[in-house]
C-alpha cells in the first residue's frame, strides 16, 4: 500500500521571512537561519512524497517594512506557503521581546491548525522561540516534533560572561534564562534534534540537563549550487548580472583607493558574538595585511545607526571607531546595504577574482553557511575553530581554522593564504570540487526525509502528556461546561442520569467543568462521585485551566500567560489587609492568580473595595458568590473568560458551547453568546439574568436542570 503523502510545518517565528528577496542582514534576527528555512522548505516541497509544506511565522504589519510580511498566507508554489500568525501586536519585534507573546502564538497556531481540519504529520521548529511553541503543540497533539537550534542559550551565556558582561545584564538584554528554560523543555519533548555538526551535540547540547544522545541526528545545511557557482566557471554575463557586478564595484570604489588588491570579505549580522571588531583589530594591527589586501565588511543593512536597536548600534559604532583608530580609510569598506538574492553570490565571486579570502571571525559558529557559499564560489576561508567550521574545513579542505579570540591569529592565517599562490589555488579548487559531494540540497533533503519517515511511519516513544485530550478537542465542535457544586452535584439520582448522558456523547462532544474549587479538590470530588473525568478543568473561579493528561491534569500555561497582565497579588493583599469585614481564607484556598476572603455580609461594601484598588492603581476582577465568599482575580480572569478562551483557542463557536451554573461566580459564564443554563436552585445573585437572551432558567434543580437545559437547546443532535 502506498505511503500517505506528508504535511510538514516549519516554524520560524522571529526575523523577516518571505518567499523572495530575503532581507538578510537587515538586523540581528534576519540571517542564515531564515535563508536555511526557506531553502529547506522549497527543497522538500519538490519531492513526490510531500503533500504540503508550510512555513509558520509571525504576522507583521509595520510601516517601516514591506507589506509582504502582512500577507496572512503567501503562496510560493503549489505545495509551499508561508502562514503568518498574529501575536504581540503587529509591529516588528526583535526576538528577545517575543518571549512574553509566545503563548498567544501557540493559541493562534492551534486555532489555525484546527481551522484546516487536519493535523500536520511533522512540526519542525527553528531556534528556541519556535521550539517552545512546537513543544506546546506536541504536548497537546502528539505530533512528531523535530527541532533545529541554530544557536544555544547556554553557549551564548558562557561566551558573554567571558567577554565581561554580568549575568544580570545578559538576562536583561537577551532574556537568557527564559531561553535556556525553553531549550530544556524542547530537548525533553522533541523526537529528533537536527544539528549541523557532532561538535554541537558533544560540546553544546550536552550542557543541558535533559540531554539524550539518542534524539540527535547530524544533517549539515546545504547551498544552492546554481546560485553560488565558481568564480572561474565560464558563463555569458547577461545585462542584469553585469549591472549587479558594476554596482558592487562602484560601491567598493567609494571606500577603496586601490581596487587592484585582494579583498578580505566578511558577511555577517552586527552581533557581538560575530566578533567583527576582532577582524578589524587583526587588519588594523597588521601593516603587512593592510598593504597586501583591502577589507570589506558587510554587516547587515542600515539607514541611520542612531535609530537601530542597542545591540546592533553598539557593534556598528565600535566598527566605525576602530576604522578611525587604525586610520583604515581607503582600505576598509563598510557598505550600508546589500541585496542577498542577487548581490551576495557576486560578492563572493568578485572577492575570489581578486584572489582574496573570506573570513568568519565569530567566537562560536553553530554551523557557518557562508563558509559553504564561499567554498562553492572558489573563495578560500579563514574561520573560527569553534563550532560548525571544524566539520566544514575538515570536509572541504578549503581554508584555515584559528582561535579568533586573539586577532593576531586571524591576521597570520590571512597572510598565510594571501602570500602563498599555490595554497590559495589548492583551497579554492578544493572548495569548488568537494562542496558538491558534502553540501548539496539533494543529499540534505534525502537525509531529512529519512528522519521524517522514520518518525511518521515507525512512530515514536516520547511522551506527549496531553495528546489524547488535544486530539479530542481538535475533533470536537461542541462543548458542555458545568459548575460542580449544586449544579453537576447536589442530587444523586439526577447526577447519575446526567453522568450517563455525558458518557454517551463524550466521543463527539467535549466535557469540562468550571468551578471555584482548586483542581485537586475538583478531581477528588468528581472521582468520589464516579463522574466521567472532564477533558479540562477550569478551577479556582476561572484563574486556572488544567487539561487531562497522562499525569492526571496538567496546568495550562497559555491561560496563565494571558491573565498575568498587570496582576500584582502582594500589593492587593497589602491594600485590603485592614478591611475588618474581610477575612483572608486558609492558605490551601489561595492560588497564584486568586485571592480569597470570607466576608461579613453585615458590613461588606464591594464599592469600597473597588475604590481602594483603583486608587492604588490595581486592576482586578471582584467576584462574590453565595453571599459569603469574595474572590479577587486578575482583571482578565473569570470562569466566563476562561470558557471563551477555550472556545477561541480550539476554534469552537460560542453558540456551540453549553454552560450551566447556580451562583454569582457563574454569572459572566452565563452571559453573552454561550448557551446558558441556570438550574432552579440558583442563588439570588443570578436573578438579574432572568429574561436575558440565551440564558435558560430551568424548572428543575441540580443536574436535572442541566438535562432540562440540554433538551431546551436541542444541544445533542
Amino acid at each position: 500500500m502506498a505511503k500517505k503523502k506528508l504535511y510538514v510545518q516549519l516554524y520560524n517565528i522571529h526575523g523577516l521571512i518571505r518567499g523572495h528577496d530575503l532581507e538578510l542582514g537587515r538586523d540581528a534576527d534576519t540571517g542564515g537561519q531564515t535563508k536555511y528555512v526557506l531553502e529547506l522548505a522549497k527543497s522538500i516541497s519538490r519531492r513526490d512524497e510531500i503533500e504540503r509544506v508550510e512555513i509558520v511565522t509571525r504576522f507583521i504589519n509595520d510601516k517601516e517594512l514591506s507589506q509582504d510580511y502582512a500577507e496572512t498566507e503567501e503562496i510560493i508554489n503549489d505545495k509551499l506557503s508561508i502562514i503568518r500568525i498574529r501575536c504581540g501586536g503587529q509591529k516588528y519585534l526583535r526576538k528577545e521581546q517575543l518571549w512574553e507573546h509566545l503563548e498567544e502564538f501557540v493559541d493562534k497556531s492551534i486555532k489555525y491548525i484546527k481551522s484546516r481540519g487536519v493535523l500536520p504529520d511533522i512540526i519542525h521548529s527553528h531556534y528556541a522561540d519556535a521550539g517552545y511553541a512546537c513543544a506546546e503543540l506536541t504536548k497537546f497533539f502528539g505530533i512528531p516534533f523535530i527541532h533545529t537550534g541554530h544557536s544555544l542559550g547556554i553557549n551564548k551565556l558562557n561566551n558573554l560572561l567571558q567577554e565581561g558582561m554580568t549575568y544580570e545584564e545578559i538576562n536583561r538584554r537577551y532574556k537568557i534564562q527564559r531561553r535556556i528554560e525553553a531549550e530544556e523543555q524542547i530537548i525533553l519533548y522533541a523526537d529528533k534534534i537536527i544539528t549541523s555538526t557532532n561538535q554541537e551535540i558533544e560540546e553544546q547540547y550536552k550542557l543541558y540537563h535533559n540531554f539524550n544522545r539518542e534524539k540527535f541526528v547530524v544533517i549539515p545545511p546545504s547551498v544552492d549550487l546554481s546560485k553560488f557557482h565558481p568564480y572561474n566557471e565560464k558563463r555569458e554575463w547577461d545585462e542584469e548580472s553585469q549591472k549587479i557586478r558594476d554596482g558592487i564595484r562602484n560601491e567598493l570604489w567609494k571606500f577603496f583607493t586601490n581596487m587592484n588588491k585582494p579583498i578580505i570579505l566578511s558577511l555577517c549580522r552586527p552581533e557581538k558574538r560575530k566578533n567583527i571588531t576582532g577582524l578589524i583589530e587583526a587588519y588594523g594591527r597588521s601593516e603587512e595585511l593592510q598593504h597586501k589586501a583591502n577589507l570589506a565588511v558587510f554587516a547587515g543593512i542600515r539607514k541611520d545607526i542612531t535609530q537601530m536597536p542597542d545591540i546592533e548600534r553598539e557593534v556598528l559604532t565600535d566598527m566605525l571607531l576602530l576604522m578611525d583608530k587604525y586610520n583604515l580609510y581607503g582600505k576598509m569598506a563598510i557598505p550600508k546595504k546589500h541585496d542577498f538574492e542577487h548581490e551576495v553570490p557576486e560578492l563572493y565571486r568578485i572577492a575570489a577574482e581578486s584572489r582574496g579570502v573570506f573570513v568568519n571571525s565569530a567566537f562560536n559558529e553553530p554551523f557557518g553557511l557562508t563558509l559553504i557559499e564561499a567554498a562553492a564560489s572558489g573563495l578560500p576561508v579563514v574561520a573560527t575553530d569553534d563550532g560548525g567550521p571544524r566539520d566544514i574545513i575538515h570536509n572541504l579542505q578549503n581554508g584555515l581554522l584559528v582561535d579568533v579570540h586573539n586577532p593576531d591569529n586571524i591576521s597570520n592565517a590571512l597572510l598565510t593564504i594571501l602570500n602563498d599562490e599555490s595554497k590559495w589555488e589548492t583551497f579554492s579548487n578544493n572548495g569548488i570540487n568537494r562542496v558538491k559531494h558534502f553540501y548539496s540540497w539533494d543529499a540534505h533533503t534525502e537525509k531529512y526525509l529519512n528522519v521524517i519517515n522514520e518518525l511518521v511511519h515507525n512512530g515514536n516513544n516520547f511522551n506527549k502528556v496531553m495528546s489524547e485530550t488535544g486530539k479530542r478537542l481538535f475533533n470536537f465542535d461542541k462543548l458542555i461546561i458545568l459548575d460542580i457544586d449544586d449544579t453537576l452535584l447536589g442530587d444523586e439520582k439526577s447526577t447519575r442520569e446526567l453522568n450517563d448522558l455525558l458518557k454517551s456523547v463524550h466521543s463527539y462532544i467535549g466535557f469540562g467543568v468550571a468551578t471555584g474549587r482548586s483542581v485537586d479538590s475538583a478531581v477528588s470530588i468528581l472521582k468520589e462521585n464516579d463522574i466521567v473525568m472532564p477533558d479540562f478543568i477550569i478551577s479556582s473561579v476561572g484563574s486556572e485551566i488544567h487539561y487531562k493528561s497522562d499525569e492526571g491534569y496538567t496546568f495550562g500555561t497559555g491561560w496563565a500567560a494571558h491573565i498575568d497582565y498587570q496582576w500584582k497579588r502582594d500589593k492587593i493583599v497589602e491594600t485590603l489587609k485592614d478591611f475588618d469585614y474581610l477575612t483572608y481564607q486558609e492558605e490551601e484556598n489561595q492560588r497564584k492568580y486568586k485571592i480569597s476572603y470570607y466576608i461579613d455580609t453585615t458590613k461588606f461594601n464591594p464599592d469600597e473595595i473597588m475604590e481602594a484598588l483603583t486608587s492604588n492603581k490595581l486592576k482586578a476582577n471582584i467576584i462574590v458568590s453565595h453571599e459569603q465568599f469574595l474572590d479577587i482575580l486578575p482583571v482578565r480572569a473569570s470562569k466566563g473568560r476562561a470558557v471563551r478562551y477555550i472556545g477561541y483557542r480550539w476554534n469552537i463557536p460560542y453558540d456551540s458551547i453549553l454552560v450551566a451554573g447556580d451562583s454569582g461566580n457563574d454569572e459572566d459564564m452565563l452571559r453573552g453568546e454561550l448557551l446558558g443554563v441556570v438550574v432552579a436552585n440558583y442563588s439570588k445573585e443570578l436573578e438579574k439574568l432572568i429574561g436575558r437572551r440565551r440564558i435558560y432558567f430551568a424548572s428543575k434543580p441540580y443536574a436535572a436542570g442541566v438535562i432540562e437545559g440540554i433538551q431546551y437547546y436541542n444541544f445533542i443532535r
